[in-house]
């Protein structure tokens, strides 16, 4: 019975198989010629498209793998830059502290992402901390009041779709050029000269290996809510201990340390995100590389399996005395 049911099967396939390609079959064992010779019917059609398929997917894993050098090749560059801007903030909060629980009535949120994607979920997980930080500060009462400054275009993608009436201020392109201080105090210098703030809320991702980051939100409050909190006899009531040398009053040096605390912590926290989204790259790069290696695997075996039954049903059409048991 079976060996009838694979001699009608040759029969119905008969017409499909050209003589040219019969021929060929003969001339090579290996039927290395199988796709030169014309269509070979259904079968012919589905290796076709396997074969396709595969190039398609190698050409994929050449761009991954390209991308992943060039991230890491990026990543060792900033990384020595970011662990020495560290340095830079951590005296401005140990003199006026980083208080995320202060009560202030004008909240800016910081958003820093990149501008570019292929880099995992950073962005949006900048994002939605942001709009966290929205939601909570705008239930806190009627009157308090919460906008964005948002660097990047990937966060700007995101919230200019729900949240485009609370945005003051938009760059984008901050990595277009190498980053260096003076680059990120212009910038910082640019929000306090357009945006009116008692409180300051930097998220960005801090870096901390190529396969792990930690949202992060940095506070810088106005001069006024730091002498505020300074009379009130809290986490910075220390600064009456220090004395003040000069011609400055307290307030005029606050004003100053306030405006050098924002652009040292930006600086860091610009040069932290970019070092995040280039491990992250690097990661999703990866992952894609070899997810593209084993779907490359099935499709050859896909492939093989389709060329040996082609084989089988030409050399049954071709030697039908072979299965004739009776």
């Amino acid at each position: 019975m079976a060996m009838a049911a694979l001699r009608r099967e040759g029969r119905r396939l008969a017409p499909l198989i050209s003589p040219r390609t019969i021929t060929a079959v003969r001339s090579s064992p290996l039927y290395p010629t199988l796709e030169d010779e014309g269509p070979l019917g259904v079968r012919h059609i589905s290796t076709q498209v396997v074969r396709n398929r595969m190039k398609s997917v190698k050409n994929i894993q050449k761009i991954t793998k390209a991308m992943k050098m060039v991230a890491a090749s990026k990543l060792r560059a900033i990384q020595t830059k970011t662990e020495n801007s560290r340095g830079l903030w951590q005296p401005f909060t140990a003199l006026l502290g980083d208080l995320p629980s202060a009560d202030v009535k004008k909240n800016v949120v910081v958003t820093i992402s990149s501008d570019k994607g292929l880099c995992g979920g950073i962005n949006s997980t900048s994002v939605k901390i942001s709009k966290g930080l929205h939601k909570l500060n705008s239930a806190t009462g009627p009157e308090k009041e919460t906008k964005y400054v948002i660097l990047g275009e990937k966060a700007k993608a995101q919230l200019v779709r729900d949240s485009k009436k609370d945005i003051e201020l938009i760059i984008t392109e901050l990595q277009k050029n190498p980053l260096n201080y003076t680059q990120v105090s212009v910038l910082a210098d640019e929000i306090l000269k357009n945006v009116e703030y008692d409180a300051l809320r930097i998220v960005f991702n801090k870096f901390q290996s190529v396969v792990s980051f930690v949202p992060t939100v940095s506070t810088v409050l106005s001069t006024e809510i730091v002498e505020r909190e300074a009379e009130s006899g809290g986490k910075l009531g220390d600064l009456d201990s220090y004395e003040v040398e000069g011609g400055e009053t307290k307030g005029e040096i606050l004003q100053n340390l306030a405006e050098f605390q924002f652009s040292c912590t930006m600086f860091n926290a610009v040069l932290e995100n970019a070092c995040s989204e280039q491990g992250a790259r690097m990661s999703a790069m990866d992952s894609s590389s070899r997810n593209a290696g084993d779907m490359l695997d099935r499709l050859t075996l896909t492939y093989n399996r389709s060329e040996v039954d082609i084989l089988s049903v030409v050399f049954v059409l071709q030697n039908p005395s072979s299965f004739n048991h009776n």
